[in-house]
């Protein structure tokens, strides 16, 4: 990348951690005054107005500023990336089901990714005002400190993450949950994908397993685990951006143990 493009990067970083902060207090406040309605997308895939309305704010926001950007969102029309090839990915709540049932624990997340790789990664939890965000080769931080994933070397000592979603059945996640818990893990599930991958990154969490995950739930997490010294697998190497892909997030030392628990296909230490 060369120096023009590094500072254009950084100032997608400054942007999105604004911007996440911005929507994020929108959320907060509709939240607080439950002025919302429920619908749902499939079977407990929960929906309300201010998923869409804050995803509109957060994409009106950065191409204001980014014109040529691209932007994916989990609520709107993908839009292409222009010459310079960024584009933006973003969830604006992540645990909307949390969110439509009274439960403190969503997030905003935002991601920046440019031939191929996750550049920009910030996540916002407007309910404990904390602010993860990392940069490619630029470290990870949290409300400005820099934060490292757990030196776990076990897991009969390690906390894991089970991601939930009934796209392949629930079999699938039965299983998984069952290989992680054999290991001697304990397994949780707290309905925040986005918020479970950067508790990784900040060594609240040892690993994060999903057998599917969308790029907007779980990008802006790759970044910062990353950056955090932690290990993830290669979620962008085939059609994982556009299609979602399994997803393995953990502490370095834990690495091989849990790729051997989840046992995903194409996933290999």
């Amino acid at each position: 990348m060369t120096e023009g493009a590094s500072t254009l990067m950084d100032m997608r970083l400054l942007a999105a951690q604004a911007v996440a902060r911005e929507a994020g207090a929108v959320a907060r406040r509709r939240f607080l005054d439950r002025s919302f309605t429920v619908g749902f997308k499939g079977p407990q895939d929960f929906l309300t107005e201010v998923d869409g309305e804050t995803e509109a704010l957060i994409a009106q926001r950065l191409l204001q500023v980014f014109p040529g950007d691209g932007f994916i969102g989990e609520e709107s029309k993908a839009r292409p990336a222009g010459e310079g090839g960024a584009a933006w990915v973003v969830d604006p709540i992540d645990g909307t089901a949390n969110f439509a049932r009274g439960v403190p624990h969503f997030c905003v997340s935002i991601a920046c990714v440019a031939a191929g790789k996750v550049e920009v990664g910030v996540i916002y939890d407007p309910m404990r005002d904390e602010l993860f965000a990392g940069r490619r080769g630029g470290g990870a931080r949290l409300n400005g400190a820099l934060i490292r994933a757990s030196g776990a070397t076990s897991l009969p000592t390690s906390s894991v993450e089970v991601g939930w979603n009934l796209r392949a059945g629930p079999d699938q996640y039965v299983s998984l949950l069952r290989r992680v818990a054999s290991t001697g893990a304990s397994p949780s599930r707290t309905g925040s994908g986005a918020l479970a991958i950067a508790y990784v990154a900040a060594g609240r969490l040892d690993g994060f397993v999903e057998h599917h995950i969308h790029a907007w739930d779980c990008l802006a997490g790759i970044a910062l685990v990353g950056e955090a010294g932690g290990y993830v697998s290669d979620f962008l190497k085939g059609d994982g951006l556009a299609k979602g892909a399994p997803l393995i997030a953990c502490a370095s030392g834990v690495k091989d143990a849990l790729i051997a628990a989840a046992a995903f296909e194409g996933v290999t230490p």
